[in-house]
Parts: C-alpha cells; sequence; structure tokens
C-alpha cells in the first residue's frame, strides 16, 4: 500500500473510532419528537452517521475494519429510531416535514427499512402541498434523492432545480465562498447519491470541477476550513473523469495532522472551547471518514 493510501485508511479509521467511541453524543434524546426539539442536535447529527456509515459500508468489503466499525454503526442509528418507528410517529406529527424522510433515506439506502413509515410517507407526498412545498434548489434536489432512496419515483426533472444552483450555473470561480462552498458540494452529493453513482454530473460540471477543484481545495486546506475540505475532497472522489490531479498530494498528509489524537478533526482551526467540543468537531470528522471511504474506493465497482 502506498504512503497516500495509508494516510486515506489511517483518517478514516481514526474518524470512525472517534465516531464508535462517542456514539453517546449521536442518541438521541426524549424531545427528539418535541414540537420545541432541536433538530440539529438530535436527528441531523445521527442522520449525519448513518449517511457516512452507509457509504462506508458500500465501499468496503465485509471483513474489512472499516466496513465492520461503519456496520455497527449503522446498527446503532437504526436502533436509536426503534427500528424505523419513530419515523412514523415524526410523519404523524410533522406530516410535511422533509428532515424525517432526508434521515430515513440515508437508512434506506443501507437496507434498514420500515414499510408502514414508507406508505404514510407516500401518502402525504402525492398531495400538491408536499409537491409544491417553497425550497431552495438545493435543498429540492436532495428532497428527490431521499423520495427516490424511500420507493417514492416521481417524474419531476431535476434538470430545472440544478440549473438554479450555485454550481449548476457555472459562476465566476472567483465567486466561491464558504456558502458557495457547502451549496456545490451537496448538490455532487445529491446527484452521485452521496457517491453511489457516478453517472449523474453533468459534462460542463465535471469540465468546470476539473478546472476549479484544485485551488478551491488547497485554498481550503490553507484557510484550515477541515469541514469544507473534506467535503470538496468527496467531491473530488465522486465524480468520474476529474484528473488526478485535483487533490493536491499533501492533502491528507494535512488532513491527518489536523486530526487530535483521539481522531477527531474540528470544523476549522483548533479544538476550540471543550464546552460545545462534540458540535463543532461531529460533522468534520464524519466528512474525513466519508471523503477517505470514497477516495479509497475510487475503481472499486459498487
Amino acid at each position: 500500500m502506498s504512503a497516500p493510501a495509508r494516510e486515506v485508511r489511517d483518517v478514516a479509521r481514526a474518524a470512525l473510532a472517534w465516531a464508535s467511541g462517542r456514539r453517546a453524543d449521536f442518541a438521541l434524546g426524549e424531545d427528539a419528537l418535541a414540537a420545541d426539539g432541536q433538530v440539529d442536535r438530535s436527528w441531523k447529527p445521527l442522520g449525519e452517521l448513518a449517511q457516512v456509515c452507509a457509504t462506508v459500508t458500500r465501499h468496503t468489503p465485509p471483513g474489512d475494519p472499516l466496513h465492520t466499525r461503519a456496520a455497527d454503526l449503522l446498527a446503532f442509528a437504526w436502533q436509536q429510531t426503534g427500528e424505523g418507528e419513530l419515523f412514523l410517529r415524526l410523519q404523524r406529527l410533522e406530516p410535511f416535514a422533509t428532515y424525517p424522510l432526508e434521515v430515513y433515506a440515508a437508512l434506506a439506502a443501507a437496507s434498514f427499512r420500515h414499510p408502514a413509515y414508507e406508505a404514510a410517507t407516500a401518502t402525504v407526498a402525492r398531495t400538491r402541498g408536499w409537491r409544491l412545498t417553497e425550497q431552495e434548489p438545493t435543498r429540492r434536489l436532495g428532497v428527490l434523492q431521499a423520495e427516490e432512496r424511500a420507493g417514492m419515483h416521481r417524474d419531476e426533472p431535476r434538470e430545472p432545480a440544478l440549473r438554479r444552483t450555485w454550481l449548476g450555473g457555472l459562476p465566476e470561480p472567483w465567486t466561491f465562498e464558504r456558502s458557495a462552498g457547502y451549496a456545490l458540494t451537496h448538490v455532487v452529493f445529491h446527484l452521485t447519491d452521496w457517491g453511489r453513482a457516478g453517472g449523474g454530473v453533468p459534462d460542463d460540471l465535471t469540465d468546470y470541477l476539473a478546472h476549479w477543484l484544485p485551488p478551491w481545495i488547497d485554498t481550503c486546506l490553507d484557510a484550515r476550513m477541515w469541514d469544507l475540505a473534506c467535503e470538496l475532497l468527496a467531491v473530488a472522489a465522486s465524480v468520474p473523469g476529474l484528473p488526478g490531479e485535483t487533490v493536491p498530494d499533501d492533502a491528507w498528509a494535512r488532513l491527518a495532522a489536523a486530526q487530535d489524537a483521539s481522531g477527531a478533526l474540528p470544523e476549522e482551526g483548533d479544538a476550540g472551547d471543550p464546552a460545545v467540543y462534540f458540535a463543532h468537531h461531529y460533522h468534520s470528522t464524519l466528512m474525513a471518514a466519508f471523503a477517505a471511504a470514497l477516495t479509497a474506493g475510487q475503481g472499486v465497482p459498487v
């Protein structure tokens, strides 16, 4: 195994070890179904954990320690939802909320299914109220992808929503900044089903990314914006046809150096305030595992 390949696996191994050790922080609390519950502090972390682990298991063979760790965390996430029962209860409480479906879709990608929830959500999805909910174009792509994963196949073309996104409009590259960066990465994740399908990115977007991903990745690494850098590295590993020099040679070494001894990676800069340690580390650490799994799995049939 080459040194870069070892670095990629080491980043993934350390990140997943941290997530496994902090699984209690990903657990749903008693307020998971509360009307005033903090979704960003409960369902969002759990959904991110499920999404990343679904990708890791998809890109690693059974028996690989990374696969085993990710599969264990997936089982934990499914158990936290009452094996899907909490999704059904959420759907009844908030029938037009999309976040339960988006979290469920991450688990459905790993073959965890709850037929009663899917049937109830499909009923709501047939309403005009659901179809006409106003959403940002990037979010719209995500909801359409979640519907597909949950077995709801709609004849709504994705192209109009795609071309209204920042990336889909092929903007001037110098207008890239934090919010645009996160928008473009999620467009690619939705088009490629989070790295599961490589053929969803149009040729003009692939050409655009081939030109501009390298300086954007380098800029984020220089600025120590680790979370966004990981998402951009995941994009580089998700889109077929990008040249090998898209990723700076030292990118993975720099990420590994930014991880602390436990495997955690801060969103930006250093560890920061211990009082908000989990909140400022969980997403970037999971994104490190996500990008590493996609990078290590390039060229492997999925």
